[in-house]
């Protein structure tokens, strides 16, 4: 028995420690840090491109799902015992000093105060005591006595909530994590990539979401000056609401809240538009428009067609010289061209839109004909972020208690004043002391006032 009282004591000490306090949050702000600075909850393919081979690593240590992580969670709540150890093994002596209080003091104990007071006054102690509790109470202090043979034993406080000043911060504390750990275990927030007219379920949800039309506004120096998506939310197959969503300017329905975040390019079936001109004639130029796939005529003299068989938006090559695309942005567009001649292939190669020069026309035979790619278009898409923290409200109600509770501890310090009155040989002597958590100089302040008008009541 002894064995396991020990052993509770310990843990209790340990739970209580402020060292331990100051461990866990280092951690905490450390992991939060690296939660900041990693996005999170993107695609293995997105890892990939960014980190490399670390991607692989980062995802086993659950550092791009940090906040709904095993550990991330398991420091919060330990992290959450800390605090409530600390504040319920204090809780108990704070309570009774607030609701019963001890009013008796030792007149010796009330010297060795650093605030401090003596006088006598030539009056019944009956009187003194009526002198005492008028200049207590002008100063809004709240009185209890207790008599004892020729003594009067005087208690006096004010700003008794800001002993619990400290508890209501911890209580706050607790709140926050409580919502950071549900937040953690059922928050979403997740990317959706829509085209016009298409509809997407949202995650953990029983509606879906239409993009009916995405515009993108220009200044007129050519940078972007807003992103607007058109969306319906979709309930049961019905539409239920419609709404235009800008940067800063979410669209809210039932717990989720859209954001834009982005945009980008359907380059699945892009149209390009590309001018061929002959060396020999420098008159002849023809302009064609046609889409990935789709094969027009070029010359209708000698029966030559061309089609595009491949677009990339920003061309780069590869492994093992394999064209590719460096990212969705159409930094250096290419495009490859193919040309036929009664269903024989006589040419192909790429041709770039930032380098006319460099087209890379490979022939059967040598041919005088010329590519440039002049234009392109491609369809947009909308990228928008679903997110629904139901632990949000926990965090804001959190922040206001501790904010309360920071209030309370150092704007509205409890201060205590604490008398032992006593009559003899017609005389009563009033021993005084004074205690404060803080703002003991405004507190010393005040005690040498009262004491003073005391003395002064006729």
């Amino acid at each position: 028995m002894k064995v396991l009282i020990k052993i509770f004591k310990d843990l209790i000490k340990f739970f209580t420690s402020i060292r331990l306090a100051i461990v866990l949050l280092i951690i905490l702000a450390f992991a939060s840090l690296l939660g900041t600075l990693i996005p999170q909850q993107r695609s293995l393919e997105e890892y990939a491109a960014r980190y490399g081979q670390l991607a692989g690593l980062l995802i086993r240590l659950q550092l791009t799902q940090l906040y709904h992580s095993i550990w991330y969670l398991a420091i919060l709540g330990f992290f959450a015992l800390n605090i409530i150890v600390c504040t319920l093994t204090r809780l108990s002596p704070k309570w009774k000093k607030a609701v019963r209080p001890h009013v008796r003091a030792e007149a010796k104990s009330l010297l060795a105060l650093k605030i401090k007071d003596r006088y006598k006054k030539s009056a019944p102690l009956s009187v003194v005591k009526a002198e005492l509790e008028k200049s207590l109470a002008s100063s809004r202090y709240r009185l209890r006595t207790e008599d004892q043979d020729n003594k009067v034993h005087l208690l006096a406080r004010k700003k008794i909530l800001g002993i619990f000043g400290s508890d209501v911060v911890h209580l706050g504390l607790l709140i926050i994590l409580a919502g950071g750990i549900v937040s953690g275990l059922t928050s979403v927030r997740k990317e959706l990539a829509l085209k016009e007219g298409e509809v997407l379920p949202v995650p953990k949800a029983s509606f879906e979401l239409r993009l009916d039309k995405f515009t993108t506004e220009y200044y007129p120096d050519g940078s972007v000056k807003a992103w607007k998506s058109a969306v319906t939310v979709i309930e049961n197959a019905k539409p239920v609401l419609a709404k235009t969503i800008v940067v800063n300017r979410p669209l809210t329905y039932r717990g989720y809240s859209f954001y834009q975040t982005s945009y980008g390019w359907n380059w699945d079936n892009p149209a390009v538009e590309i001018w061929s001109k002959k060396k020999s004639d420098p008159t002849f130029l023809k302009k064609l428009k046609l889409k990935v796939g789709e094969k027009v005529p070029l010359d209708d003299k000698d029966q030559t067609s061309i089609s595009v068989a491949r677009f990339i938006p920003d061309f780069v090559l590869g492994e093992g010289n394999e064209p590719q695309t460096r990212s969705l942005q159409p930094n250096n567009p290419a495009a490859f061209v193919e040309g036929f001649r009664g269903g024989e292939k006589i040419f192909f190669g790429w041709i770039f839109a930032n380098f006319p020069d460099m087209d890379r026309i490979h022939a059967a035979k040598e041919t005088d004909l010329s590519f440039e790619l002049k234009s392109f278009e491609a369809g947009q898409y909308s990228v928008l972020e679903a997110a629904k923290d139901p632990g949000a409200n926990l965090i804001w109600i959190g922040c206001v208690l501790t904010m309360l509770g920071l209030g309370l501890a150092f704007y509205w310090p409890h201060w205590e004043i604490k008398a032992v009155l006593e009559e003899s040989q017609g005389k009563t002597e009033v021993i005084a002391g004074g205690i404060a958590a803080k703002n003991r100089d405004s507190f010393q302040a005040e005690f040498e006032k009262i004491m003073m008008s005391a003395r002064r009541t006729p």
